[in-house]
This record gives structure tokens, C-alpha cells and sequence, in this order.
């Protein structure tokens, strides 16, 4: 299938071909939506913690008479009924959020996201990104001279200066191919991907 390929101008200069088997897939809604939570509980650190009624710092003497006060009957300000109480059932820094996902089902679901990307015409594709010096207003310049605002590159190599100038523009994010995660695909209005990076793109989710 073909996919525009922008200029520098970031206007359709012309078409190259794709593999059809990552970049028009079917689109996959419940398969998608599995693959960005999933993703997202992952990257869950689980390092909130709370404390039960036998760790907080409480006396056990009883707070008040059994009975004439009017009040429920308490045994002790540690009880989850109380205002500073222990909790029921606390989190624990061991809570684990990880979710398993098949190999099978990622390479699906990117492929999915790839293939709605280019249908929406978000993915277009570019014969190189480059950067002449290590300066953010060189590659701003750049994307505004393609009207582009959100955009997410995945290039076959990041050289250094095209590193250090793209990691100040706040809604730009540059990836090689194997760090390319299903959340950032879809937060980002527009996916550019260079020529390099197709043939990797193929290798890994087709």
C-alpha cells in the first residue's frame, strides 16, 4: 500500500510503498484499548503505601466509657471508624498492577494503530530527519516549516545532535523504532516515520 511521503515543506511530495501487514491492518478497538491499559498499568510502581489499624500510632486504652456518653461504642481510636484509624484493607508497596499481554496480541494491536493512523492521515513518511547543529531552534524551525505542532518521529538512527535538539520541544518526541510504545502513538496528533525505519517497523510487527 502507499503512504505520502512529506518534502520539507511538509507538503505530499509524493507515495512509497508499505507493508500492508503493519500499516492496514483492521481497525482493532477492544484489542487497542487492551494494549494502552496494559501499557499503562506497567508502568505502574505500585510504591504507595497505607498503614492498618495495627501499625498506626494509636493508644488501646478505650476512649470513653462503655455506655451513658451517648456515643457508639468504641474500643479503640486505631478502629477504621475512627479519624486517623488503620485501614481495612490498605495498599501495600507490593501491590503488583502488571497485566499480561501475548506477543501475539502487541504486534496486533500495533499494527492495528500503525494501520488507523495512516487511515486518519496522521502517518506520513520521510526520507531522513537531520539536524545540522545540537540546537532546539533548528529542528522547531523545521516542524513549523511542515506545520507540524504534535508530532511523534520514529527514525531508523537518532544522531546526537537530533537528540539533544528535540528534548526541549514539549510536544515532540523522537524514538527509534524498537522504543516506539502504543500510548505515545496515540496521544500524538501527528506520526512521522523515516524511510529507514519502515523496513523495522516490518520486522517487528508484522
Amino acid at each position: 500500500m502507499q503512504v505520502e511521503l512529506l518534502n520539507d515543506q511538509g507538503q505530499a511530495a509524493s507515495t512509497v510503498e508499505v507493508p500492508e501487514t503493519v500499516f492496514g491492518r483492521d481497525y482493532n478497538e477492544s484489542l487497542i484499548h487492551q494494549l494502552v491499559v496494559a501499557y499503562q498499568a506497567n508502568a505502574r510502581q505500585g510504591t504507595r503505601a497505607q498503614k492498618d489499624r495495627e501499625q498506626v500510632k494509636h493508644s488501646t486504652k478505650k476512649p470513653f466509657k462503655q455506655k451513658g456518653t451517648g456515643n457508639a461504642r468504641a474500643g479503640m481510636t486505631s478502629s477504621p471508624l475512627w479519624r486517623g484509624g488503620g485501614r481495612v484493607f490498605p495498599n501495600s508497596p507490593e501491590e503488583n498492577f502488571s497485566q499480561k499481554l501475548n506477543k501475539k496480541m502487541y504486534r496486533a494491536g500495533m499494527a492495528s494503530i500503525f494501520s488507523q493512523l495512516v487511515r486518519e492521515g496522521r502517518l506520513s513518511v520521510v526520507d531522513s530527519l537531520k539536524v545540522e547543529a545540537p540546537k532546539t531552534k533548528l529542528l522547531a524551525d523545521k516542524f513549523k516549516a511542515m506545520n507540524l505542532k504534535s508530532v511523534l518521529v520514529i527514525a531508523d538512527e537518532i544522531d546526537e545532535n537530533l537528540y539533544l535538539a528535540s528534548r526541549n520541544l514539549p510536544h515532540v518526541l523522537v524514538l527509534e523504532p524498537r522504543y516506539a510504545d502504543p500510548l505515545s502513538l496515540v496521544h500524538y496528533k501527528k506520526v512521522i516515520v523515516t524511510k529507514g525505519a519502515i523496513d523495522k517497523l516490518k520486522e517487528m510487527f508484522a
